[in-house]
């Protein structure tokens, strides 16, 4: 694996660049690690609502993504998160502090930008499975700019 952090690899900046480090990245897979931060965006009352999950799971495939375009020279690109499906979690919040491991496998890529990973976060206690569907456009700034 490239010596890539996460912050160089997602292109979230601030409050909303939630993942602390890259674990392991190939082919077909990535795992990343953070802290549920006390201090974080989504943080109420020492805990993080369940479906921060997805988001989290968001953004290690935004960090598969940034690494394979980082390994082929090309520019990080933004991407869209389209769905979700069965989203599976047995807790309703995650507690201030725990370190989660998120774990996201590519099923499917499309020519057309659209793939389909899926995703499974564990920690002390926790489990959360879902299926995302995910879109990154060839020229994602070009995208943003136009008017639906």
């Amino acid at each position: 694996m490239q010596p890539y952090s996460a912050g160089e690899l997602v292109p979230h900046s601030g409050d909303m660049s939630l993942l602390d480090k890259i674990v392991t990245v190939d082919k077909e897979s990535l795992s990343a690690r953070l802290h549920v931060r006390e201090d974080g965006i989504f943080s109420r009352n020492q805990q993080v609502p369940a479906y921060v999950g997805i988001e989290y799971m968001a953004q290690a495939i935004a960090a598969f993504a940034g690494y394979h375009a980082k390994c082929a020279g090309q520019k990080i690109k933004l991407g869209f998160l389209l769905g979700t499906r069965k989203f599976n979690s047995n807790i309703e919040h995650y507690s201030c502090g725990e370190l989660l491991t998120i774990h996201i496998k590519q099923l499917l890529q499309a020519e057309n930008g659209m793939a389909a990973f899926e995703c499974h976060i564990e920690g002390d206690g926790i489990s959360q499975r879902a299926s995302l569907n995910v879109y990154q456009p060839e020229n994602s700034e070009e995208y943003l700019k136009r008017k639906f």
